[in-house]
């Protein structure tokens, strides 16, 4: 394998303001990428300076065209973003969120 990437603070945070439409967007780094939640739910993650969002119905029917990709060895499939719409995004991630399943409880 080649060496893994990381993802860059600027690219980042360019991710942050295409979702500032949305409340309660957050984040995790983890070895070098980060995790995006929506109202703490994992929607998608940025790994090496790409935006991705997981495969939902929602996901699936409001970015028919999104190239399919796995963000690292091992990982489910993913859809690359490549829109930058605010809006679009806003609405995207929204319905997405009934979709993916919720945090597991930590005992």
């Amino acid at each position: 394998m080649g060496e893994q990437m990381s993802s860059s603070e600027e690219y980042r945070e360019y991710v942050l303001e295409l979702l500032s439409g949305l409340e309660e967007v957050s984040y995790r780094k983890m070895m070098g990428e980060y995790v995006l939640y929506y109202r703490s739910k994992v929607v998608g993650g940025i790994y090496d300076d790409r935006f991705l969002l997981k495969v939902t119905p929602a996901s699936e029917r409001l970015l028919p065209d999104a190239p399919r990709t796995i963000p690292y060895e091992g990982a489910k499939e993913m859809l690359l973003v490549e829109v930058e719409d605010r809006d679009a995004l806003r609405d995207i991630v929204d319905a997405m969120w009934e979709e993916v399943p919720a945090p597991k409880k930590r005992k």
